[in-house]
């Protein structure tokens, strides 16, 4: 299970406000070593986060064996290759309408072979430069059915 991932954004603070919505959580400044990140967390019990990093912040791995990961400033990707699916409580009209408020592209689409769909998702762009995948409650049993060592060797063998 993962229960947090960071993401970078232009403008952290508001990424993690309209993240808040979608997650209906908690929304402040992130507590880590991070300066200027914010953080999203769903109120549920997996502590489910967004924390959400200024976009030049780059991590690389500690100099040596006792000391942590770091955080340097480089320069801004133009776009990352990440995504990540957060399952959300809200309705599919909300997601629609705080993608179409904020201006970021927003569209719903079903994923895999295009003869034989196997689930829907929205693709939100944050601040259209990073996806995130959000699926509503109603759309994640196709998901999870297809989740897991059976159905995928299944998938990959074309006998699904």
């Amino acid at each position: 299970m993962i229960h947090h991932f960071s993401l970078p954004a232009a403008d952290p603070r508001h990424v993690a406000h309209v993240l808040g919505e979608l997650l209906g959580g908690y929304v402040g400044p992130f507590v880590g070593p991070i300066p200027g990140a914010w953080v999203a967390y769903a109120d549920d019990e997996h502590g489910t986060g967004v924390e959400v990093y200024p976009e030049r912040t780059e991590l690389f791995p500690g100099r040596s064996d006792d000391e942590q990961g770091r955080a340097v400033l480089g320069e801004a990707p133009a776009a990352v290759a990440f995504h990540a699916l957060l399952s959300v409580a809200v309705d599919r009209r909300t997601i629609e309408e705080i993608g179409a408020r904020e201006g970021w592209r927003t569209r719903h689409f079903w994923r895999g072979p295009p003869d034989h769909p196997l689930f829907e998702l929205y693709e939100f762009w944050v601040e259209n430069r990073v996806m995130l995948e959000i699926a509503t409650p109603d759309m994640l049993s196709a998901y999870t059915k297809i989740t897991n060592a059976a159905a995928q060797r299944t998938i990959l063998a074309g006998k699904a």
